[in-house]
């Protein structure tokens, strides 16, 4: 059939924020073949990578808010986290997809692929890297991700 396409894109992103500078967003994009043997979705090496990756750009210890997803609290998830000692993980509560700034940029990155339709795997790859790219530089609505959770960035001890 043409435009039929085996094969599946996965995305996970961070949206970084910090007191008094803009909003910035990291993500890592991995294309799934259907190949037999291969993995369906990310795992703990993806995201691993995505927090060194976006340790070296920001040159900062990170404090991360996780979900509850199965690979983010695995045991080799766990022992890759206690490896680095920059980087600090804070697991929200069972379900709060309201806590999490994250879920706002994948609803907004859906709407602007609502009424598009990719022919292929690779057109769709494109489509969501030059959107993902795009919303980079659009500080004010990354931005918009977090206040729309009602957290913020101030510390409880002062100001």
């Amino acid at each position: 059939m043409p435009g039929r396409s085996r094969g599946r894109l996965s995305v996970a992103g961070l949206l970084c924020f910090r007191p008094g500078l803009h909003a910035g967003l990291c993500y890592r994009l991995r294309r799934h073949t259907g190949r037999k043997g291969e993995r369906r979705s990310l795992g703990e090496t993806d995201y691993i990578r995505l927090l060194d990756g976006a340790h070296q750009l920001l040159k900062a210890p990170l404090i991360v808010l996780w979900d509850r997803l199965s690979t983010h609290n695995s045991k080799t998830m766990k022992a890759l986290v206690a490896g680095r000692d920059w980087l600090t993980v804070v697991l929200l509560p069972g379900y709060a997809p309201d806590l999490n700034p994250v879920e706002g940029l994948w609803a907004h990155i859906k709407r602007s692929l609502a009424n598009l339709a990719a022919r292929t795997l690779s057109d769709l790859e494109t489509l969501l890297r030059r959107r993902l790219k795009a919303l980079q530089y659009r500080h004010g609505i990354l931005g918009g991700f977090l206040a729309d959770t009602g957290l913020t960035l101030d510390r409880p001890d002062g100001p």
